[in-house]
């Protein structure tokens, strides 16, 4: 871990009852950020909390999101007071073709990756704007977005979806000091996608790799202490893979 660098920072982490929304409110309050924990979990998020406190001496608040729902958002966005920092995490996958995606199976996706996503980051937004001073918004989205992947067309729509908002906002929201980016994670081990890479097509899938292996969630910390911090403050709009060259490996 690097010095604490977001102290009296204030930082709002979506999906955060696990995986890498768990991850990422740890990082942060180990760089002395502030956290509120935002997911539908209550009881994985007030279990964070108290690990945070204990483990980095920083305040911890739990807040029930559900980022599909915009009075939920709107009443968790109030709840969490003045951010200066939101890591829009929140976000589903289901394995599923092109021609076999439902149109229930497409509203479930882009209602979580795309939708949420937009809401969480517009109404964080105005309150920066409103506030008069800047911030920071770190969208979650995937090399997924930037590529295509068999079996996985609405995630893939979705998270492409995510790619241009950043852009999209960061070419508007610039004027008033809130930068905007996001982090394209490659394939990381999750709850979503464990079977998969432990499977001999996610073993075959690994060696297309570069770096010959899927990351280790630690592999995202530098790049999120960028993207939160003075460190990015000249970037803005900037997708940035992690993913151990995958997006440019040889066809």
């Amino acid at each position: 871990m690097i010095d604490r660098q977001l102290v009296a920072r204030r930082a709002l982490v979506t999906g955060a009852s696990s995986g890498l929304g768990r991850h990422f409110a740890r990082v942060l309050a180990g760089a002395g950020a502030q956290v509120v924990l935002a997911a539908r979990r209550q009881d994985a998020l007030e279990q964070l909390a108290g690990e945070i406190v204990r483990d980095f001496g920083v305040a911890a608040v739990p807040v029930a999101l559900d980022v599909t729902d915009g009075e939920s958002v709107r009443s968790a966005v109030e709840q969490a007071g003045d951010i200066d920092i939101l890591v829009n995490n929140a976000g589903v996958s289901k394995a599923v073709g092109i021609l076999d995606c439902e149109e229930a199976d497409f509203d479930f996706i882009m209602d979580a990756n795309l939708r949420g996503a937009f809401l969480v980051a517009t109404a964080t937004a105005r309150g920066m704007r409103d506030r008069g001073k800047g911030g920071a918004i770190v969208n979650v989205a995937s090399i997924l977005g930037l590529r295509q992947g068999g079996q996985l067309a609405a995630y893939a729509m979705s998270k492409a979806g995510v790619v241009q908002m950043t852009r999209q906002m960061g070419l508007e929201l610039a004027r008033y000091g809130i930068r905007v980016n996001a982090l394209a994670p490659g394939y990381f081990a999750t709850a979503m996608n464990n079977d998969f890479l432990a499977s001999p097509a996610g073993e075959a899938l690994a060696k297309r790799i570069p770096q010959r292996r899927f990351g280790e969630f630690e592999d995202l910390d530098g790049p999120l202490l960028l993207l939160c911090s003075d460190a990015s403050r000249y970037m803005t709009g900037v997708v940035i893979p992690v993913d151990g060259g995958h997006v440019v490996s040889s066809l």
